[in-house]
């Protein structure tokens, strides 16, 4: 049935033998809680040195290296500062959703590559101005999602591309949270100024990339959205987490949303993610084949990864067969360490972004229109122009 048995989806990451003869000078903008994640995978490589950091709170970025065990980082107050100062070759953005695409672009603009943290930007007129920006620069772009380095995930997007689903017509993915609305360093991923997009953005750009990379991104036709904030709009969904009441007041963002999108190619994506709901999961992801269909479970919080064995079901000679795939082990560096080590390598050998803008812009514009159709109540095209 597969070519080489299951044995032929059984993932080993090669170890790279690193230059360190060639450092990458790295500044890093925006000093919270993502930030410290890239700063000890930075810290685990030969061949980086931290040069500056940035913060728009005042004395934020100084406290941030300080306790990473960096005192002499250079900090300042804003990513134009930063920039502008030189003597960088690249960033990670680590930034509000909503100054994605200004840091972005400033730093493409001015010959710098960028690790752009998820989501891509907020809106996909944002997504196009950075591409271009991009393209113009010649430089690296990758966007930071990191479960495409989960063994789990290359699986399934190797059994996808092996053919054995046939054409693929129809898919429902999605996931959430029963409990997650998060908050656990402040309210930014909340505020309608600085999140701007809330579940969507967060989680549901992660489970849209697992499908659509499996499939090879095609680009989406039409989209029907919903989103909603019950949960986030209600001070006793905060009371009862043990956090302020007052969070409910300035809650301006997604906690819910929920698509049915056609896409090239004749395929229908049936999507919803949450960021809290009364139930465990919405539900597995399910890809349907003309020749065999695969499900792929869910986890209870979303963490990069699957909930299960994936199955295979398909009907052999006249029987309904159902092949189970192991769950692989997750690799000895972890996700996280694999994003920041093929950015800084298509940064040194210049190879093309590990995770590439040409993809994900067609995940920012699903989002983008998710959020359009709902506030118009209405189905609406997807037109992303040729960059």
């Amino acid at each position: 049935m597969v070519k080489g048995g299951l044995d032929a989806f059984k993932f080993n990451q090669a170890k790279n033998v690193i230059d360190t003869s060639k450092k990458v000078r790295i500044g890093i903008i925006g000093t919270g809680w993502i930030a410290e994640t890239h700063m000890r995978e930075y810290m685990k490589m030969p061949d980086v040195e931290i040069i500056s950091g940035a913060d728009l709170i005042e004395g934020k970025a100084e406290a941030f290296f300080a306790n990473m065990g960096c005192p002499d980082v250079k900090c300042y107050n804003s990513h134009k500062e930063l920039i502008d100062a030189g003597g960088i070759d690249a960033v990670s953005i680590c930034t509000y959703n909503a100054t994605h695409a200004e840091c972005a672009i400033y730093a493409l603009e001015h010959g710098v590559h960028v690790l752009l943290e998820k989501p891509m930007c907020v809106t996909l007129e944002e997504a196009i101005a950075i591409c271009k920006a991009e393209k113009e620069s010649g430089k690296v772009l990758s966007i930071g999602f990191q479960p495409r380095f989960d063994n789990n995930m290359k699986m399934v997007k190797e059994i996808v591309q092996s053919g054995v689903l046939g054409d693929v017509y129809y898919i429902q993915t999605g996931g959430g949270r029963r409990h997650g609305i998060p908050t656990p360093f402040g309210t930014s991923f909340i505020e309608a100024d600085k999140g701007v997009i809330g579940a969507l953005g967060d989680i549901g750009c992660y489970s849209l990339d697992m499908v659509l990379n499996a499939i090879g991104y095609p680009k989406p036709l039409t989209v029907t959205g919903y989103i909603s904030n019950f949960f986030g709009k209600d001070p006793e969904y905060f009371a009862s987490e043990g956090k302020p009441r007052a969070y409910a007041d300035i809650f301006g963002v997604d906690d819910f949303g929920a698509a049915f999108i056609r896409l090239e190619g004749g395929i229908i994506l049936d999507f919803r993610i949450a960021w809290a709901m009364h139930l465990d999961t919405p539900g597995d992801t399910i890809i349907m084949g003309t020749k065999g269909s695969l499900r792929i479970p869910s986890t209870e919080c979303w963490n990069g990864t699957i909930g299960g064995p994936l199955k295979l079901y398909q009907r052999v000679a006249g029987k309904d067969v159902v092949t189970e795939f192991p769950m692989q082990p997750p690799t000895e560096e972890g996700n996280f360490y694999h994003k920041i080590r093929t950015f800084l390598d298509a940064v040194k050998d210049g190879k093309e972004a590990p995770v590439s803008s040409k993809e994900i812009i067609i995940n920012q514009a699903i989002i983008d229109a998710i959020n359009k159709s709902s506030k118009l109540g209405e189905e609406i095209k997807v037109e992303i122009p040729e960059l």
